[in-house]
């Protein structure tokens, strides 16, 4: 069994799932010259990206790489997701994963502080 397992998670299967019946109904529209079908399979698809994306914030999709044997089960949950991954960009569109300054009240810096950019 390899080490990366991408994908093998509650997340990505939920995703493809529903970005499948998306493209059948899509796919129906198409066939059956029916607008509103095809606009309501390319929503579902859209959805799906939703979805996928909410189970991974919550910990239900695992970043890409190696990782330790307890956490190849699909349904073990990843402890590190509220902290977000690196290099991960929908941790990244969360806000998650990001340094930043500690802000004191009644404290005033004379400049900015930096904040490391993400990998």
């Amino acid at each position: 069994m390899s080490l990366y397992e991408e994908g093998h998670t509650i997340a990505g299967w939920t995703g493809v799932a529903i970005a499948t019946v998306g493209t059948a109904v899509a796919g129906v529209g198409v066939c059956a010259s029916s607008m509103p079908a095809l606009v309501g399979g390319l929503a579902i698809v859209a959805v799906s990206a939703l979805v996928t994306w909410a189970l991974h914030l919550t910990g239900w999709g695992k970043p890409p790489g190696i990782r330790p044997r307890g956490q190849w089960g699909l349904r073990v949950r990843d402890e590190q997701a509220r902290h977000g991954h690196p290099g991960c960009l929908g941790c990244r569109l969360a806000g998650r994963g990001r340094a930043t300054a500690a802000v004191v009240p009644g404290e005033v810096r004379a400049e900015p502080v930096p904040v490391p950019a993400a990998e």
